[in-house]
């Protein structure tokens, strides 16, 4: 049997940039708005929805706060879109990964703290377990609705995986 335990580290733009972006302003020059009353920051993350006609949408998931240890029991991936997680309020979550491929890699995966007042967005096909909150919260999350299987489940429940936070 396969026994893993993942902690966490910081996550940077260089050390996620394989499976997505990271939502921030930070290192973004903003453009002045509404007659300088607000700041316009573009460009923070490649939406990336259109595959078999796919279309980008705007929903609210209402998360329930983890508690750790965590056993990873499973891993997702969407292969026809992009999915953006962004905190509705200041808060630290988790996310825990594994590069695109037919299966996720068990020696490949990795785990990320995202901080307060940042986001992510998931490139397609990267495997992840689901949102790991780190207290009951809303989250805006952007990504695809259309045709075609957009979801891939891989059942790990036979492997001791654990998630230490």
């Amino acid at each position: 049997m396969i026994e893993k335990i993942i902690i966490p580290k910081k996550i940077t733009k260089q050390n996620f940039s394989s499976y997505g972006d990271i939502i921030s302003t930070e290192g973004i020059t903003p453009i002045d708005i509404n007659a300088g009353y607000a700041k316009r920051y573009d460009n923070l993350a490649n939406i990336n929805t259109s595959k078999e006609n796919g279309e980008s949408i705007v929903s609210i998931f209402s998360a329930i706060k983890r508690t750790f240890p965590m056993k990873i029991d499973m891993m997702e991936k969407h292969p026809l879109g992009s999915q953006a997680f962004i905190p509705m309020k200041e808060t630290i979550f988790l996310v825990f990964v594994a590069p695109s491929g037919d299966k996720p890699d068990l020696d490949k995966l990795e785990s990320f703290i995202i901080p307060k007042g940042i986001g992510i967005n998931y490139n397609p096909g990267i495997w992840h377990f689901p949102l790991i909150s780190t207290e009951d919260m809303n989250f805006l999350v952007v990504d695809r609705k259309g045709s075609g299987n957009n979801l891939i489940i891989e059942n790990l429940e036979d492997k001791k995986i654990i998630l230490k936070y």
